[in-house]
This record gives C-alpha cells, sequence and structure tokens, in this order.
C-alpha cells in the first residue's frame, strides 16, 4: 500500500519573505507541480486582476505584511475578526494614526480575507470604519499663489504654474505624456486619473510659451536617448504587445521626464522614468517659505487654489467638478465654504459702525 503524503491543511503557503516556519507536517509538493505562490505575491496578482493603481498595490501588501508581523508571524486564515480590531485599535491608539490611514488598513486587509483567502464572512461587515473628520481645505490667496510661484524658477516653475492653471493633481502632472497635451487648443488631456477616469482640464495660455519651448528641449533630449539606444518610457498595462515600437515613439514620452536613466528589470532596456515627484513637492515648499506664507502650502493647495479662486471668478460649479474631475458635485461643494462671499460673505457687526 503506497503511503499518502501529508500536505498542509492551509489552503495558502506561508510566506517565506515574512520569516514565518511551516508546521512539521508539511511536506514537499508532488514532483512535477509548481508551489503555489507566496502569500504577498497572491496580493499583488489579486490587485493586478482588478487593475488596480500601483500606489494601491504597495499600500495593500505593506498592510497585510504589518497585520501579520504585529501578531507574531500567524497565518491570516488562522485569525479573523478579533485580530482584525486588535491591529486596527493598535495603529488608532499607539500609532495615533489618522482616520483616513486607519481605514486604508481595513480596506487592505478586506480585500485581503474576500479576495485572497477568498472568506465571506459576517464579521467583515460589521467592523466599523473610523469617521473621517470634515476640514475645509487650505487655499492661497491670488497675492499669495502668486508670491509662491514667484520664488520658483525653471522646470518647477512651469510645473507649478500648470497645477494651478489647470487644477491637475500632482501626479497628474508628472505623469504627462506629450500626446496628452493639446497646446493649439489649449487642452490638457489626463489619463487614469483619480478612480481610473479620463477627463479634458485647460491649459493656461500664460504657460503656452514657456511649455512649448519646454517640449523642444524634450524632443531634442529624445532624439539624443535613441542614438544611444535608449529612448523607450514604459507604457501603461499590455500596450506595448499591441503597437510594440510605441515606447520610443515621440507621443509616448514623458513631458517632464527625469535627468537620469533607469534600467528596466523586465526588459533590460535603458528608460526615462517621469521627473519624480518628490522633486517639485519640496521645490513648492521651500518656495512657500521663502514667500513668508505661514499657511501649510503643498502641491495640492495649489488645486484647490484654483478651484477656490474659479468659483470667485463666478465660474460655474458644474463645470469646475468636471474640471477637477469629481465624480460628485458635493465634492467640489466645499470651495464654497472657503469663499468670502455668498451665506458667509456677511459684514461683521463690527464693522457697521
Amino acid at each position: 500500500m503506497t503511503a499518502t503524503r501529508i500536505v498542509s491543511p492551509l489552503r495558502y503557503p506561508l510566506p517565506a519573505t515574512l520569516g514565518i516556519a511551516a508546521p512539521s507536517f508539511v511536506r514537499e509538493p508532488f514532483p512535477g507541480v509548481p508551489p503555489e505562490p507566496r502569500l504577498l505575491d497572491q496580493v499583488r496578482r489579486a490587485v493586478r486582476v482588478r487593475h488596480y493603481s500601483p500606489r494601491t498595490e504597495r499600500a495593500y501588501v505593506a498592510w497585510v505584511r504589518r497585520f501579520v508581523l504585529f501578531h507574531g508571524k500567524k497565518h491570516p486564515a488562522g485569525m479573523g475578526a478579533r485580530e482584525v480590531v486588535a491591529f486596527l485599535s493598535d495603529l488608532a491608539v499607539r500609532r495615533k494614526v489618522s482616520a483616513s490611514t486607519q481605514n486604508q488598513a481595513l480596506s487592505a486587509l478586506l480585500f485581503f480575507y474576500r479576495e485572497v483567502l477568498g472568506q465571506r464572512l459576517a464579521w467583515m461587515d460589521e467592523i466599523v470604519r473610523a469617521r473621517r473628520p470634515v476640514r475645509l481645505p487650505v487655499v492661497l490667496t491670488r497675492t499669495e499663489t502668486m508670491a509662491l510661484l514667484g520664488q520658483l524658477h525653471g522646470l518647477q516653475w512651469l510645473m507649478a504654474s500648470l497645477l494651478y492653471g489647470s487644477g491637475m493633481r500632482l501626479m497628474e502632472c508628472s505623469r504627462l505624456r506629450i500626446k496628452d497635451v493639446d497646446l493649439e487648443r489649449n487642452e490638457i488631456t489626463v489619463r487614469n486619473g483619480k478612480g481610473q477616469k479620463d477627463r479634458v482640464t485647460i491649459l493656461p495660455e500664460k504657460i503656452k510659451g514657456p511649455l512649448r519651448a519646454h517640449i523642444e528641449r524634450v524632443r531634442i533630449q529624445h532624439g539624443e536617448d535613441l542614438g544611444q539606444g535608449a529612448g523607450s518610457v514604459e507604457l501603461p498595462q499590455a500596450l506595448e504587445l499591441k503597437y510594440p515600437r510605441a515606447p520610443w515613439a515621440w507621443p509616448w514620452q514623458w513631458v517632464f521626464p527625469a535627468t537620469r536613466f533607469y534600467l528596466d528589470r523586465e526588459t533590460g532596456r535603458r528608460r526615462r522614468h517621469h521627473l519624480h515627484e518628490s522633486v517639485l513637492q519640496r521645490a513648492v515648499t521651500e518656495a512657500a517659505r521663502r514667500a513668508g506664507i505661514s499657511k501649510p502650502a503643498s502641491c495640492h493647495t495649489l488645486r484647490h487654489s484654483f478651484a477656490t479662486h474659479l468659483l470667485e471668478s463666478g465660474a460655474d460649479i458644474r463645470t469646475i467638478q468636471e474640471l477637477l474631475g469629481h465624480s460628485d458635485v458635493s465634492t467640489t461643494m466645499i470651495y464654497t465654504h472657503v469663499l468670502n462671499r455668498g451665506g458667509r460673505g456677511v459684514r461683521s457687526p463690527l464693522d457697521a459702525e
């Protein structure tokens, strides 16, 4: 009689990357049968199948890793609501994270249990999310905005002016490609923005000249890169399979490329990434300090200022909603609370005398 091979009762193997030792009763898989992917690799696969963003993938993997380490490297299949609540409570009480961070951790763990471990249990719907406080956005006045931009020069000035003049998010600006900038129609097409949505926003007339000159410099640099056997860029999803020459084509190049090459591990090609967002973040923070602005100004503050100043100029809120890419107009309505007019624009009784 042939001896029966003992296998692990756990549906998913223990991740070696976390240093979790397998139980003594776990044996090697049958010869010729490929081993199942490791736990964190399964999280990555589940995220990519659903076309979530790379940032979401990194965040979900990081939260699953922290959850397992928090509970002494126990396998998540043997844990449940009690362990999840304990982890979230530790984040709020000891780590003192914000409500949005705590909710992101909860979303990652719920995704992990439902989509990776295949568990759809009642306790998942009973965990209460942290209540996010309603806060008004930081908005610069027009004078403060011009003072901030006046402290920037060159590429940083151009990108910051684009953020304020078009209302784009920082990553949307960094990831702009040549084909999405229409200098003739004064339009910018934002591809795969927040929520994986495309939209069209305005291109400020004031920066058309500097932007045109910048793009011409990028074109010359791209030609030099091609002469060195480089010049390709990363394409979204599997587009390269459909258009094999597209990575080298001019329309797909970044508007704001990085200053140095990197070596793509999968293809072995020397490429330029888009300019890292931290370059502009540091520049804007330093410019606000030099301009003497007391508000905590950031790149996203320029987007808030864009919306508020449009409202002050009498623009329709539905138009602003479309330019910003908000799904619900109630999100855009937050900017009406920082205007010095309407119901909040009454005169103080102290000024009546």
